[in-house]
């Protein structure tokens, strides 16, 4: 709402100043073509001869401007400073060039007449059109020319966010936005818009889906009003999407935010500041302690026998080591220990501890010893022991070592031969 007001303020007052330039025009002409005089106390108003051609012109000039500058509604900083700095260019060659052509003239005596005059007006012209064009098609670059002079767009104010196409696909950044949490430009790069029409134009189902996501979620952003979006077409000169948003980054500056884990590495070897919306999901995930209870799904059962898995809203894993008993059912559990992974967190809880007192649940959350966790790309939870046997021997061993065993290998068992077959016990008939 205070967009559409500021944008609505800002529309009146363009409108004033294109009245109040016609006017202007139109009081500076009639000042010239208007003669007023006294004579024996009367007030003598009378107009200038070919009055009319003055009133035209300055009405002409006027529609011209105006018309130009209804026609370009959207200008760029960076194109007006262009035009500007290769005109002033032109304009000073054309100089320089006029210097030397009037001391030719001068010492040479030629006697041209107009004609001279004629030649410095074309070449002031052509000079400054050949430096207009120069800068406009060369502004990217100009820097390297002039040093610190770069014809790009300033962002004021806390550094600006650049969205990945990963970022949009994800779809959380819009939740985020919505929240109020962003108060910084949010910028979407032109070629990332390309990049996920390219996915909503393809053959494939699930690329077509994601691209399709993508741009709804751009429009979703750009509808928000207490978000500044603005959909960047700067030129770049790298042509992957990776490295074209590192370059962006970089030359703006402004903060990337994406999930490829690749991505990531290189903008921080390019020394650019990342968000990795994963991991600022984790990061406002509530802490679960030990002691706390929880209401959780079981919706599958766990490796080890006995266990049923359930998951929270936010994704967390939850294994009830009692809960087998209790799969398709919402149960009430109390965590007894938590585990990070490269997969995320693990949190293991039971549910014969929610019917405890305070006093009981923390004495059996002391003598619970937590399950050992293998692997850490899998959500697979694994006891330390089947029979759990041998948790004296770990508890009393303060050094940790414990001799390692060999294993018995033994080979295959005959079948009695009493019975007719023969062979091992898994293929008898061998």
């Amino acid at each position: 709402m205070l967009n559409e007001q500021e944008d609505h303020n800002k529309k009146m007052l363009v409108r004033f100043i294109r009245i109040g330039f016609v006017a202007l025009m139109l009081i500076v002409v009639l000042l010239y073509v208007l003669s007023i005089s006294f004579n024996a106390d009367e007030l003598e108003v009378g107009f200038a001869k070919n009055w009319w051609i003055p009133v035209l012109t300055a009405l002409v000039l006027a529609g011209v401007f105006l018309a130009i500058d209804l026609l370009t509604p959207r200008k760029k900083i960076s194109l007006v400073s262009g035009v500007v700095f290769g005109l002033m260019a032109g304009l000073m060659a054309a100089w320089v060039f006029s210097t030397v052509i009037d001391l030719v003239v001068q010492s040479w005596d030629i006697q041209t007449g107009t004609f001279i005059t004629s030649i410095k007006m074309l070449l002031g012209v052509s000079l400054s059109y050949l430096g207009i064009t120069m800068v406009l098609q060369t502004q990217d670059e100009f820097r390297l020319v002039i040093p610190y002079v770069e014809f790009a767009k300033e962002m004021r104010g806390p550094m600006p966010l650049v969205l990945d196409t990963s970022a949009l696909i994800d779809a959380r950044i819009a939740d985020i936005a919505a929240s109020g949490l962003i108060q910084q430009t949010v910028i979407i790069p032109e070629f990332v818009i390309e990049e996920l029409q390219l996915l909503a134009d393809s053959r494939d189902r699930m690329k077509r889906n994601k691209g399709r996501r993508g741009l709804d979620i751009a429009n979703k952003l750009q509808r928000m009003n207490s978000v500044d979006v603005v959909i960047d077409t700067t030129p770049t000169q790298k042509k992957g999407v990776d490295l074209a948003l590192v370059e962006l980054c970089g030359r703006l500056p402004g903060m990337m935010v994406t999930l490829d884990v690749a991505l990531v590495r290189i903008a921080t070897i390019q020394k650019i500041r990342v968000i990795n919306v994963n991991d600022l999901a984790n990061a406002l995930k509530p802490v679960v302690i030990p002691g706390k209870m929880i209401s959780v799904e079981l919706i599958k059962p766990g490796e080890q026998h006995g266990q049923a898995v359930g998951y929270l809203e936010d994704g967390t894993m939850v294994v009830a080591e009692d809960g087998y008993p209790f799969i398709g059912e919402t149960r009430d559990l109390v965590i007894t220990s938590s585990m990070q992974t490269a997969a995320g967190r693990l949190l293991f809880a039971r549910v014969d501890m929610a019917d405890m007192d305070g006093t009981e649940r923390e004495q059996a959350i002391q003598e619970h010893r937590p399950p050992q966790y293998e692997g850490e790309g899998e959500h697979q939870p694994i006891m330390s022991d089947a029979d759990g046997e041998g948790d004296d021997e770990g508890d009393n061993d303060d050094t940790g070592v414990h001799p390692v065993k060999p294993a018995n290998i033994n080979g295959p068992r005959i079948v009695n031969r009493s019975s007719g077959l023969k062979g091992t016990p898994r293929n008898p008939r061998r």
